[in-house]
């Protein structure tokens, strides 16, 4: 599904697009040319077809380049390895993400109580996967002509990250699950989920004034994604919580 001129969704869930497996996040590729950007990799359970998404667009899968993941829930992390061992591309995360990726940590990754709370089906498997770069708050990596800057985004879960990518005069942001449309965030009960980092993240997403807000679900904002952000800053400002996703 081509958004823009240089941006396709390739993956998307339940909550999005059912393009892919149910228990996908939103799987989008950056096209930079001669090389492919990937932000997140779904769960796990449709790598096949999010390659066949890429080929249904007229774009080689062969290109894709590097993988940079938000953070270490499945339907966002859990199709790593799977993309990494058939696209032979470069997987990039946090240190803590990086972590969980490498040893399939369950608990680490809160796989364990969403499983027994029944949001994964009992048989849901994260495969570890390899991390070729651990990327810190401000780093940049280049893919095609696109620069890929991580911004720290913790709250929603540890070690996460979102990417910023300037273009054409342009700042979008790919937030994961740190800022949804409509002003959202999603706080959960486990172990690393924090209100407070949060809100400190939206602030921060909030003084780049974006463009394109991108997150890993549901619907994303093309232009004047700034509005998505002040609709969080509004409740922020009247120490108030944004509104959770539902």
């Amino acid at each position: 599904m081509r958004i823009t001129d240089w941006l396709y969704l390739v993956g998307s869930g339940q909550v999005g697009f059912r393009l892919t497996d149910d228990y996908d996040c939103h799987v989008y590729l950056l096209d930079g040319g001669e090389e492919y950007a990937l932000i997140d990799a779904g769960g796990g359970r449709s790598t096949d077809e999010i390659i066949a998404q890429i080929a249904r667009e007229g774009l080689d899968p062969q290109r894709a380049a590097a993988l940079f993941v938000t953070h270490a829930h499945v339907d966002h992390a859990g199709g790593a390895a799977g993309l990494r061992e058939r696209l032979g591309l470069q997987v990039a995360a946090s240190p803590e993400v990086a972590q969980y990726l490498r040893s399939a940590d369950e608990r680490g990754s809160s796989l364990d109580v969403a499983r027994e709370g029944g949001v994964y089906p009992l048989d849901f498997v994260f495969e570890p996967c390899a991390v070729d770069r651990e990327l810190a708050d401000g780093d940049t990596v280049q893919v095609g002509n696109l620069v890929i800057e991580a911004l720290a985004t913790p709250g929603h879960s540890a070690g996460h990250l979102a990417y910023v990518v300037r273009r054409d005069g342009e700042v979008s942001a790919f937030t994961g699950d740190a800022l949804f449309a409509g002003g959202a965030i999603l706080l959960q009960n486990i172990w690393d989920c924090s209100l407070h980092d949060s809100i400190r993240s939206v602030e921060r997403l909030a003084a780049l004034s974006l463009d394109g807000l991108y997150p890993g679900h549901a619907t994303f904002a093309v232009r004047d994604g700034r509005r998505e952000v002040d609709k969080a800053m509004e409740s922020i400002r009247q120490r108030l919580p944004p509104r959770q996703l539902h």
